[in-house]
């Protein structure tokens, strides 16, 4: 058994980043065609639009800003142009801000991660889902995060944001389930990655001794779960929060 993505186009959002690049290229290494989305850094994303295509994936780079209704728009028009309408969407991206305690925290930090988390996810079905039901098949994938569900001090913007988002992606995922388009979420740990590489401070030794695992995993770990909800192996899985934290938070029944 094998996860087989031939023939199916996907689209991620923060594509350019440390994690969208990783499940870009395991997209791509399934067999997905890829379009990468990008705001700021444009050459990371040609950069691996090029890798994708030495791979032998369609891959096209695409800029837009996915807090804006109308970037979301032109960037739907020139994904379907250039590779068609995409069969999965991976909502990855999010806006980067400094925590601190909400007595603390700006307003503005609120709002960043309401329209990152919460409109990002929005738009994105608004504009990319209707394709998906008109083919009866769909994969609508976000990464949530672990905090969600710890609610530590200085976590309260982020969390507001992926709580929200987590509102309307389960009622999404009622709406759109009769036309057999999946909705779930991914929910990370604190990975290792190019920015978080795994090292013996306190910090880190302290987050590891309350993993079941005894350790941090890797950007890989979440990637190879986008895989396995986007195909056919996961027909019946939807409206679901699965965390990738080797067990250190454990969604309950």
């Amino acid at each position: 058994m094998e996860i087989n993505l031939k023939g199916k186009l996907a689209l991620v959002t923060g594509g350019s980043g440390q994690l969208g690049r990783v499940i870009c290229r395991t997209l791509g290494d399934c067999g997905a065609d890829v379009a990468v989305n990008y705001y700021r850094n444009a050459a990371k994303a040609v950069e691996l639009v090029a890798e994708l295509q030495a791979k032998g994936a369609r891959a096209f780079a695409v800029q837009a800003d996915v807090t804006d209704e109308a970037s979301i728009g032109a960037m739907r028009r020139q994904v379907e142009d250039e590779l068609g309408a995409p069969d999965i969407i991976v909502n990855n991206a999010v806006i980067q801000y400094q925590w601190v305690s909400v007595l603390d925290q700006k307003p503005a930090d609120y709002e960043s991660q309401f329209r990152s988390c919460v409109l990002h996810n929005v738009l994105m079905a608004q504009a990319f889902v209707p394709a998906m039901i008109a083919r009866k098949w769909g994969r609508v994938i976000a990464i949530n995060t672990e905090c969600a569900m710890q609610n530590f001090p200085s976590q309260s913007a982020y969390v507001s944001g992926k709580r929200g988002m987590d509102g309307v992606l389960r009622v999404l995922a009622k709406e759109i389930g009769p036309h057999q388009v999946t909705v779930n979420q991914v929910a990370p740990g604190w990975m290792i990655s190019e920015n978080v590489p795994d090292d013996d401070s306190e910090g880190q030794r302290s987050y590891r001794a309350n993993v079941p695992l005894r350790r941090r995993g890797y950007d890989q770990d979440i990637a190879n779960l986008v895989v396995f909800l986007a195909s056919d192996l996961a027909n019946f899985i939807s409206g679901q929060y699965i965390s990738v934290s080797g067990g250190n938070v454990m969604p309950t029944i």
